[in-house]
């Protein structure tokens, strides 16, 4: 027969491993949700991106049509001062400024142009994209939802599970609960059985004085939990 304290400890091990397990998951939710919530703040970040590209490009359309004004003021200057004048070298030079003048209009236009259909494209990517990133965005939110429920109903699993670890501990005697909170504290499982003469959590093997309490021989209450030689954990004698 076994050692007569191995059977309530087993139970509490089994417990134990259920309330360690529920402790784990809890502890994991928080981060998967930190996790999923840097998603959306990305899907977010590559929104506002692209909204900020469009913004910059009407933003430089903007500034050319400034540049186009500004120059359009110029020519109308020029034209105007070239009609009243009445030297012909000072008349070519206007001439020659008013012909700049419309080139640089010119130029400021074509590249209007572009910034326009720059613009029309980045709409068009942009309402597809937004789309796109909204849909992930609730996806991620109803994943969100979805581990924050997981986490209320972990509490509560969690909490019957450390009611069944205290009811667990009472029929042990307090000298066996010291030491197996010691164990359990840096090796879990702390109760492993003896399979082939090794210990079932080291699997190493176990001297013949450590296999004979095992298996109960001479056990009674006050004998002392048979450990393993060398991971120090409690082991029997599985029949």
């Amino acid at each position: 027969m076994a050692h007569p304290a191995i059977a309530p400890l087993l139970i509490l091990q089994d417990r134990d491993s259920k309330r360690l397990a529920l402790e784990a998951h809890v502890k994991a939710v928080p981060g998967d949700i930190a996790s999923v919530e840097k998603k959306i703040a990305a899907e977010k970040g590559a929104i506002d991106t692209a909204r900020n590209e469009m913004r910059e490009l009407e933003l430089k359309k903007k500034s050319i049509e400034t540049e186009i004004g500004s120059a359009a003021d110029k020519l109308a200057r020029y034209k105007t001062q070239q009609s009243l004048v009445k030297k012909n070298d000072e008349y070519q030079a206007l001439g020659h400024e008013i012909e700049t003048t419309q080139a640089q209009i010119e130029e400021f236009e074509g590249k209007e142009l572009e910034v326009m259909y720059a613009i029309d494209e980045a709409k068009k990517k942009f309402a597809a994209a937004e789309a796109v990133l909204k849909a992930n965005i609730t996806g991620h939110e109803a994943r969100i939802a979805m581990l924050r429920e997981r986490e209320a109903s972990l509490a509560t699993e969690l909490k019957a599970a450390q009611a069944e670890v205290a009811v667990a501990r009472t029929p042990v005697a307090e000298p066996r609960l010291r030491v197996y909170d010691r164990i359990a504290a840096r090796n879990m499982p702390a109760i492993v059985a003896i399979s082939g003469g090794k210990c079932g959590g080291c699997h190493l093997k176990v001297s013949s004085e450590v296999e004979s309490g095992a298996r109960g021989k001479g056990a009674d209450p006050t004998t002392p939990l048979p450990t393993c030689d060398q991971c120090g954990r409690i082991v029997y004698w599985e029949a």
